[in-house]
């Protein structure tokens, strides 16, 4: 993995493309990278994921466009294909994936950022799908997922004009979660996913398949998707400790304590 590079902390482990002098730009070597990288992710362990881009001026400045200048027809189709797999595959990965956006998340930076559960990024971090502007369309999900996120009419104008919105933009619209100064973003993405893995992870991880696949369709396919998922959390040894530790604290809840969850 020569342009990634990934760390575990405690049971939270992180993601870092590390192409700092092409801006983070996604060449078809980096998208191997990225897909051997969660491969290698010990679930048994590692309960919250954070990605991210090496250095601060950027998250992931784009695809690479010297690779993508020289492709046919066929070869662009693959490549949008190997892009597609790889962020479908971090969007239903089985625990959460934070992204921690720093500087440009321009075209695949955007798409793979919004293949993420959800963003949190610097102040200096500028959002933008300016694929027209190149001749050609999003092609790693942007003109499904920016819909999605922030709305369609939003989707269509920010994709039709090649128009970059910085931070406080994207906040508003809700394509991130949270803005910090960029010493505080990876603390900041840190102590979320912590908070994450604190919890039973057979519930966040239910809670994320819920989430996603009940999206997808109307609302009484989704809340039957829900039931199973939380039928699903009986019997577990995470359910038994968390609801045992509440019931022996209830005559004073200001004693609860949180559980040590076990992956079980």
């Amino acid at each position: 993995m020569g342009f990634v590079k990934y760390e575990v902390q405690d049971a939270v482990g992180i993601i870092t493309i590390d192409r700092e002098k092409a801006l983070n730009a996604l060449n078809s070597e980096v998208l191997d990278d990225l897909n051997a990288a969660f491969d290698n992710v010990d679930l048994d362990t590692v309960r919250c994921l954070i990605l991210t881009g090496a250095g601060d001026k950027s998250f992931v400045a784009g695809a690479d466009i010297g690779e993508m200048s020289t492709l046919t027809k066929a070869e662009g189709e693959a490549f949008g294909k190997k892009g597609n797999d790889l962020f479908l595959k971090i969007e239903s990965f089985p625990i959460p994936v934070i992204a921690a956006v720093n500087g440009f998340a321009l075209g695949g930076g955007c798409e793979i950022a919004m293949s993420c559960d959800f963003r949190i990024c610097s102040e200096n971090a500028m959002f933008g799908q300016p694929e027209v502007g190149l001749g050609i369309t999003p092609g790693f999900g942007g003109t499904q997922r920016l819909a999605r996120l922030v709305g369609m009419g939003m989707a269509k104008q920010m994709i039709y004009t090649a128009r970059n919105i910085k931070s406080d933009e994207a906040l508003r619209i809700g394509l991130v979660n949270q803005v910090v100064s960029s010493e505080e973003l990876l603390p900041t993405a840190k102590k979320i996913a912590s908070t994450i893995a604190m919890q039973a992870p057979i519930a966040v991880r239910a809670c994320k398949k819920a989430i996603n696949d009940g999206y997808q369709t109307d609302i009484n396919s989704g809340a039957a998707i829900e039931e199973k998922l939380f039928g699903s959390c009986f019997e577990t040894e995470d359910q038994r400790e968390g609801m045992g530790n509440f019931l022996k604290k209830k005559d004073d809840p200001t004693k609860v304590k949180h559980v040590a969850f076990q992956n079980k």
